[in-house]
């Protein structure tokens, strides 16, 4: 039996907030119980498969002060999405299983977005970068704010921690060891 769907909060700057929802397979109709009125709602599925029902889903309502709106999202692996408000370019970054998606924070329309070929950790965003960071289990990327990948690093260990730390990313591989790099070229530093 499946239990209930998981939930957070996110509050941004700017009077952004993101309340999330998920669930494992076959539970989007526990995940869109609770979905509120009001706003746009655009269900993303499609982008991860033809029945995005029967993967996990995720359901995101955004409050900003230009209005509400709703995003749906699917994953074939269970999964909890994660957010950060891209605030100089004016977007909302998810990670939800192979996939990231940049939505326009104030409208909830998709900018871009790209998949992974391994499960994703995260999201990073800083106003002193010139893109976004997205960590994937086996992969780096650097995406720019029309969705072209400025610079890909590959590892060789898989990464189970991600964290920008001291204006370094600090990845932490299934060995134990940690590696940094620097997030805005990709380049391993000291």
């Amino acid at each position: 039996m499946a239990g209930e769907p998981g939930q957070a909060v996110l509050q941004s700057p700017g009077a952004i907030r993101v309340r999330m929802r998920w669930g494992g397979s076959g539970q989007a109709a526990a995940v869109f119980a609770l979905s509120e009125v009001g706003g746009q709602l655009s269900d993303h599925g499609a982008l991860v498969s033809t029945d995005p029902d029967a993967l996990c889903r995720a359901e995101l309502r955004v409050d900003t002060p230009a209005g509400a709106w709703t995003a749906r999202l699917a994953s074939p692996i269970f999964d909890q999405p994660a957010g950060v408000l891209w605030d100089t370019e004016g977007l909302l970054v998810v990670a939800y299983g192979f996939m990231t998606y940049a939505f326009e924070a104030r409208t909830g329309g998709v900018r871009w977005s790209h998949r992974s070929a391994t499960p994703l950790l995260g999201a990073f965003a800083s106003s002193r970068l010139d893109h976004v960071v997205v960590q994937s289990e086996l992969e780096t990327f650097a995406i720019e704010a029309d969705g072209e990948v400025a610079w890909r690093v590959a590892h060789s260990d898989v990464v189970v921690g991600a964290e920008l730390v001291g204006g370094r990313l600090v990845l932490t591989g299934f060995s134990g060891q940690q590696a940094a790099l620097d997030p805005a070229t990709g380049r391993t530093t000291g």
